[in-house]
């Protein structure tokens, strides 16, 4: 269980393609506080450590990963946002976020605001999933690239976020521009109550 608070976006330092899996080495400052088995989120996607060393971990994505996240675009040198898992016994300062990316959606504008940015993504709709709660609602949550983020102007297949500059930094967000692909997991309160009200029909 993630909050959507990225903590650092780590450097990826190597792939590795093995059959239908995807070995991603990555570096960040707490390297040597990570451990195999650790679940951390990466660009949303929750995802094992499952190789260590001084300065780089290794984390495997599958196939069904990788067809419905941006992980398999990945390339030496890009930033990946990272988070590790939720402590019980502190503030959600985000939304509850699963780590387990949706599907994934396009950036289609980026508007600068007077420090600020404005970004908008396009998403493929399904009306279907829409009633079970994979939507956007205004001032609602969205986890973009394991970011927890605010929702403005939603329609029923894109919708915008504002971006201050501490995430622009810290964040892979300064990478983001028309044509990017990021992973999206939308609310899950969303979704059970979308579920519910299936149920009492």
């Amino acid at each position: 269980m993630f909050s959507g608070i990225v903590e650092e976006a780590a450097t990826v330092v190597a792939l590795e393609k093995d059959q239908e899996n995807l070995h991603i080495t990555m570096t960040c400052s707490f390297v040597d506080e990570l451990k195999v088995d650790q679940s951390v989120s990466h660009n949303g996607a929750c995802l094992t450590v499952v190789k260590k060393t001084a300065d780089t971990y290794t984390v495997t994505a599958i196939k069904e990963t990788l067809n419905l996240t941006n992980l398999g675009k990945l390339k030496v040198g890009d930033k990946v946002n990272l988070e590790r898992s939720m402590l019980m016994n502190g503030r959600l300062d985000g939304h509850i976020v699963q780590g387990h990316v949706d599907q994934t959606a396009v950036c289609t504008d980026v508007k600068e605001a007077d420090g600020s940015w404005y970004f908008t993504f396009e998403y493929e709709f399904d009306k279907e999933m829409a009633r079970r709660g994979y939507m956007t609602v205004d001032k609602g949550s969205v986890t973009v690239n394991g970011v927890s983020l605010t929702v403005v102007e939603p329609t029923d297949n894109t919708f915008k976020v504002a971006i201050i500059p501490y995430t622009y930094e810290v964040t892979n967000f300064h990478q983001i521009k028309p044509g990017t692909t990021v992973n999206l997991e939308f609310d899950i309160i969303g979704k059970y109550i979308s579920r519910m009200l299936e149920f009492n029909k």
